[in-house]
């Protein structure tokens, strides 16, 4: 079996320094990751969970207010499972359109749909949209596990940033994958 980790992170646009707090999100992935290789497979779990929290720190010791959504997966083998901060997408659908997996974006709008006081042609064009209340750099940050999914041998996997799901309805991403 192989491991694989992929990772989105998208810098908070209006606030300062989003694209330095990104790179420091991923960076600070990558050197746990690294620490981590050639141990036993039950560590990787824990190495990309000490990869956000360090992610966390150097965030806030730029004393900037910077900030970045992650969305983190971990591939071993047929086994995803996610791992995000905000409201970057973390999405798996079958080939034949049906989806297995969606992370709940971080935002009262996400928490809307998700309770179904919005649907999502609704939120698209919220006012509140662009809100995002969870995001490394930020003291109160936490990170949504998500439960591991076995991949069928047809299911694509997505990861973006906001950029796409607030541009494409998630049927319309789906499609797309499908084509």
């Amino acid at each position: 079996d192989y491991s694989v980790v992929l990772v989105v992170a998208d810098g908070m646009g209006g606030g300062l320094a989003g694209e330095q707090a990104s790179a420091l999100a991923v960076n600070a992935i990558v050197a746990e990751l690294d620490a981590y290789r050639g141990h036993d497979d039950q560590l990787l779990r824990a190495a990309i969970i000490n990869g956000i929290e360090q992610a966390n720190g150097a965030v806030q010791k730029l004393g900037l207010g910077a900030a970045t959504t992650l969305a983190v997966v971990q591939v071993q083998g047929r086994v995803v499972r996610p791992y995000h901060v905000g409201d970057s997408l973390v999405l798996v659908a079958g080939n034949r359109g049906k989806i297995k997996l969606q992370t709940v974006s971080h935002s009262p709008v996400g928490y809307a749909v998700e309770a179904g006081v919005l649907d999502e042609a609704q939120a698209m064009h919220h006012e509140d949209r662009h809100i995002v209340s969870n995001m490394v750099g930020t003291e109160d940050m936490r990170i949504e596990v998500g439960a591991s999914l076995n991949l069928a041998p047809r299911d694509t996997l997505v990861l973006a940033s906001d950029g796409l799901s607030d541009n494409l309805h998630v049927d319309e991403i789906v499609e797309l994958t499908r084509s």
